[in-house]
This record gives structure tokens, C-alpha cells and sequence, in this order.
């Protein structure tokens, strides 16, 4: 069968030749319709460039590629993703490698941005961060034949390693926390839900609750500050409301902090508050707020190791890795 060019694509599409080059290769010049267009019939045709096209290319084969599907604004002010990317960053530049980072907020962009940078030749595997229920990447990155490691939640494929930090035990240390200052009622204001890591530290939560036989209320949020205010106000406002919470990050536990303000009320005294990620911000807002040490940049460290040692030994099904237990660090809004 004749192999299809950049050409062919151009013909079918009534493009030039440079337009499809541009949308192939992710380089501007072209609108997002447009790109989509070549991205699709570049899917159906299953093209890939040629040897001598790779050869020309600006790969470089110790490049490794994150797309987060994230709000850019949201991201730019949460400290734990931050950590995180110094982590790869740090072992990566111990191997003389290099990370090749897009944020979007699109879903179908994101996946049209794997199958570029993999056709294109870019990079040499990729870090998947924030594992959807029903994720499509596990399955398109198999398709393609690329590398890949998700930080977080278990790939649904087995081939594909996972680093993992340690959920259960950190629901044991905050809730075994909040269970042993004699707190009876909690409240857990848990991130998006449809992310994977998110439903385990839901379910962990509810566990070592049942397990202490205290009573758990839960309220969804965004993982912003006022999505936590708005949350842990709706709490505060039950008439049964818990004495103690659970917050998913250091954001949305300033915005406990705000929620109990704004009712005149105190912290610990009428309302203690553990955070799941501890940062600067756990530690400048007043009074500073009890969190777990989740060391972010060893987590980091550890996904690029991980994506690094799959690239180096092709066809090997490398064990899953996990983080070691983070720490709990007690704060003024639970020991007073």
C-alpha cells in the first residue's frame, strides 16, 4: 500500500502543503478548525512522517511529554502541581533529559496533542497526570505504541506502570487524627470526583471512618479556594454540621479557614481543619492550618524515573512504584 504523505493530506483537504505541516507538527499558523480537520484525516489515514522527515526533525530522544487537562488560571496557583513539575524537572536533569509541558482545558486537544508530539516524533514517552473515570489516554497511548507511566490512579492497562502516593494510609493518618481530639462528625471536602485518585481517597475516607465509627458527611468541590469556602460553608450552615474537616488541598483549606470567618466563628474551636497537601500557604494563613507532608517532588522525581527506566528497556512490564507515607504535620486548626 502506498504510504500517505503530507501531500495526500493536503490534496484531500484543499490545503497547502505548509498549513498541514503546521497542524501536524503543533506549530502556529493555522486555526484550531483547521488543525482539527488534518488531526482527524491524519487519524483515519493513520499517517506518520517519514524516517527521513524524523531524521530532520527536533527530537530529542530524552524529551518527555505532560499534557495536563487543567484550567491554566487554576494551576498557576495551587503549590502541590508546582512541586511536582521541580520533581520531574530535577531527576530529568539528572539524565540530561528534558520535559515538554502543555497545559489545556480541552479534552479532544488533549488527545490531538499525544498523537502529534508522538507522530511527530518529539518525544520519547509521556507522564500522565489526573486519570479520568473511563480516561481515553491509556488506550490511545497503547495504540500508539507509546511510552507511558500515569502518576496518581492505576492505568487501566496493565503494561502501562503506575506511580501511586499512599492514599489509604494518608485517610488513616487524617482521619485517625481528627478521631483521636474526639472530633465524632466529620466533613471530607473532597476535588473533582471524575478523577481517579480523587474516588480512592473517597472511599479511603469513608473506610477508616466506618472503621472508627464516626460519622462522615461529604460535599464535592473544584480544588480552588472559593469552590473550598463555598463548600465548607455549605457545611458550617447544616444544622448538623461536623466539628472537624477534611480538606482535598491547601487551597480549598484557606478558603475553610475564610468560611469560618465569615461566620464569626473559630478554628479549632468550632471547626478543626486538616488539609490533604501541605504548603506555604497551610503555613501563612492565620491560624496555620494541619496538613500532610505529601513530599510533591519526590513524587515528581519518581514519575520521571519511572517513564525513564520504560523508554531504556522496551517490551519490559516495569512493577508499579508507590511514594513513601507522607506526614502528618499538626497546625494551630486542630491542636489549637
Amino acid at each position: 500500500m502506498k504510504r500517505v504523505t503530507i501531500a495526500d493530506l493536503a490534496d484531500r483537504l484543499g490545503l497547502s502543503k505548509s498549513s498541514v505541516s503546521y497542524a501536524l507538527n503543533d506549530r502556529p499558523g493555522v486555526s484550531d478548525e483547521t488543525r482539527r480537520r488534518v488531526l482527524d484525516l491524519a487519524d483515519e489515514l493513520d499517517w506518520h512522517p517519514s524516517s527521513s522527515a524524523r531524521a530532520l526533525s527536533n527530537k530529542r530522544s530524552d524529551t518527555i511529554g505532560l499534557v495536563v487537562r487543567r484550567d491554566p488560571e487554576m494551576l498557576s496557583t495551587e503549590p502541590f502541581f508546582v512541586r511536582v513539575l521541580a520533581g520531574m524537572e530535577a531527576e530529568l536533569e539528572r539524565a540530561d533529559g528534558a520535559l515538554l509541558l502543555r497545559i489545556t482545558d480541552d479534552p479532544e486537544r488533549e488527545r490531538a496533542i499525544y498523537r502529534q508530539w508522538w507522530r511527530s516524533d518529539r518525544v520519547a514517552g509521556f507522564i500522565c497526570l489526573d486519570q479520568h473515570v473511563d480516561d481515553p489516554r491509556p488506550r490511545l497511548l497503547t495504540s500508539l505504541g507509546a511510552p507511558a507511566v500515569f502518576v496518581g490512579a492505576p492505568s487501566t492497562d496493565p503494561s502501562q506502570p503506575h506511580v501511586l502516593s499512599p492514599e489509604a494510609e494518608d485517610s488513616e493518618t487524617l482521619v485517625g487524627h481528627l478521631a483521636d481530639l474526639g472530633h465524632r462528625h466529620l466533613g471530607h471536602v473532597g476535588g473533582p470526583i471524575a478523577l481517579s485518585h480523587e474516588r480512592i481517597r473517597h472511599d479511603t475516607v469513608a473506610a477508616a471512618a466506618r472503621r472508627r465509627g464516626l460519622r462522615l458527611t461529604y460535599v464535592g468541590a473544584d480544588y480552588s479556594k472559593a469552590d473550598g469556602q463555598r463548600a465548607v460553608g455549605e457545611l458550617l450552615d447544616r444544622p448538623d454540621a461536623p466539628t472537624a474537616i477534611i480538606t482535598g488541598n491547601d487551597l480549598m483549606a484557606v478558603g475553610a479557614v475564610h468560611a469560618v470567618r465569615a461566620r464569626r466563628l473559630t478554628s479549632p474551636g468550632d471547626l478543626a481543619i486538616a488539609a490533604w497537601d501541605d504548603s506555604f500557604l497551610c503555613q501563612l494563613v492565620d491560624p496555620p492550618v494541619t496538613a500532610l507532608d505529601r513530599a510533591p517532588g519526590a513524587l515528581g522525581a519518581l514519575a520521571a524515573r519511572t517513564i525513564l527506566d520504560q523508554i531504556a528497556q522496551p517490551g519490559v512490564v516495569l512493577p508499579h512504584r508507590r511514594t513513601a507515607p507522607s506526614v502528618l504535620v499538626p497546625r494551630a486548626t486542630t491542636v489549637g
